[in-house]
């Protein structure tokens, strides 16, 4: 922890306009997170994936994927690899994305969204209300 505390303090020296802990349990997309990457791959290549119904924009690339044959290695660099939000976003809008749906409690990916471009509209689906909602929107 004192890694990152004195990281957060150092942060606005080097340019960044706010650094703040994030309540994670792992290092999650960093270069820590390598060897589980690896447990993850051995558990991936027991399982069949098939072509993929819609074009998925990785974090990886920020660039839409639909081969079956790169899911793994994806999903494996995904792991270790830095989130490229402000580029997959981007990528999606410049798709003809107009509507995104954040899964799960919470809503700072909406949030997030909102500050590359409040003009999409952007829900978020984390109980039976909210699938309502969504349902009528």
């Amino acid at each position: 922890m004192k890694a990152v505390e004195r990281a957060i303090a150092l942060a606005p020296g080097m340019g960044a306009k706010r650094a703040v802990p994030l309540p994670v349990s792992a290092p999650f997309h960093s270069p820590l997170m390598e060897p589980a990457g690896q447990r993850l791959g051995a558990e991936l290549a027991r399982i069949e994936i098939n072509d993929l119904a819609a074009p998925v924009v990785t974090n990886v690339e920020a660039e839409p994927n639909t081969e079956k044959e790169r899911v793994r290695d994806l999903l494996i660099r995904q792991m270790s690899s830095p989130v490229r939000w402000e580029d997959s976003v981007k990528r999606m809008i410049e798709l003809g994305v107009e509507r995104f749906v954040e899964i799960g409690p919470g809503k700072v990916l909406v949030g997030l969204l909102r500050r590359i471009d409040g003009t999409r509209e952007a829900f978020n689906l984390e109980d039976l209300a909210s699938l309502g909602q969504l349902k009528g929107a």
